[in-house]
Formats: C-alpha cells, structure tokens, sequence
C-alpha cells in the first residue's frame, strides 16, 4: 500500500473516530458519572467489538453483513432503547445516591460489556467495517495482510480519540463533583438519551 494512501486512510479514521456517536456519547456519560475507569472499560468494549467486526472482514462475510441488514436495525434500535434506558435512570437516581464520595451504582452487565454491544449496534461501525476499510484494499494485494493492517490502525486511532474522550470527561466530572455532582448526573444521563435517539434514527446506508 502507498504510504500516501494508508496516511490518507489514517487521516480519514481520525475524522471519523473525531465525530461524537453513540459509542462516544457512552464514554463521556461513564466517565462523568463513574470516572475515568468506566469509560476506559467501554473503551475496552469498543475495541473489542471493533476487532470483532475486522475478523468477520477478514473472513470474507461482508456480504453476509449486507444481506443480513434487517437484523443489524433490529439490533441498532436495541442499541438505542438500552441507550435511553440507562439514561433515564441516571436522570431518576435519587439525590442519595449523587453524593461526592459516592459514585452512582455501576450498571450489571458492566462497563466492558456495555461499550462492546453499543458498537456492535452502530451504524458508523458497520459502515466503517463493511464499506469504507474494503475501499482501501487493492484486490491484486494480500487480503488478509491488508485488512489486519487497516483494521489494527482504525482501532488504534480509535483507542486514542476514545481513552481522550474518556480522560477529559473524568477530569470534567471530578471537578464537577465537588459543588454539582447531581447536574453531573443529569448530564450524563441527557447525553446518552441524545446518543440513544441518535442510534434510533440513523442507518449505515
């Protein structure tokens, strides 16, 4: 690959990664409620269902992805209901429970599992996955090289934006804390209602 190319592609995944989504609207809302190991677990999660999502590129199942589309919108919208879902018991936690030396309950499934199923339910990552890495790959080439390749630096870029994202929140909601931990709260349980919305009406088209 040109290294013209690949810094184009790299260049296109920070844009990418840059724009707030679903994926990111969780981060931010964990890490200003829970702090800066909460949004790095969904970090992990993300990750991890990126990496997922480059295994089934590199066995060729893209075009299962495609045919199989009505089952990734009942999966989006899923993603989206659990979205608004843990946002709306953010907004309803009691006062009791925002106190500054106690952090709100961590959710059940966990952090790590939450950041894997919001991605796997993103439409930007199907897209990412499904059309936009494959457009980079020159047919004459080695696949699988090139895939691991584009697929190791897209999550790469995205670690990096995303544990940026996570760390700047945290420090956001520790200072918040001390006097506005309630709004904090607040804040973080309107951002994932936003991102849950957000899911719910876009598709990777």
């Amino acid at each position: 690959m040109p290294l013209e190319i690949y810094l184009a592609y790299v260049l296109a995944c920070l844009l990418i990664t840059l724009v707030p989504g679903p994926t990111v609207t969780l981060i931010v809302a964990s890490s200003l409620s829970h702090g800066v190991r909460a949004g790095l677990l969904n970090v992990a999660g993300t990750q991890a269902g990126l990496g997922l999502m480059m295994l089934i590129l590199m066995a060729g199942l893209s075009s299962v992805i495609e045919m199989m589309s009505w089952a990734f919108d009942w999966l989006r919208l899923a993603g989206a209901l659990y979205l608004v879902w843990l946002g709306w018991k953010l907004l309803r936690a009691p006062d009791a429970q925002q106190r500054p030396e106690r952090r709100a309950p961590a959710p059940r499934a966990g952090f790590f599992t939450q950041g894997l199923l919001v991605l796997l339910a993103n439409p930007k990552a199907l897209l990412w996955f499904g059309a936009f890495i494959p457009r980079f790959v020159d047919p004459q080439g080695a696949y699988i090289a090139q895939i691991a390749l584009l697929g190791l630096t897209a999550m790469g870029v995205a670690a990096v934006t995303d544990g940026a994202y996570a760390v700047l929140a945290a420090r956001a909601g520790a200072l918040a804390s001390r006097s506005r931990v309630r709004v904090v709260s607040k804040l973080s349980g309107a951002f994932l209602i936003g991102g849950g919305i957000w899911l719910a009406l876009t598709r990777a088209r």
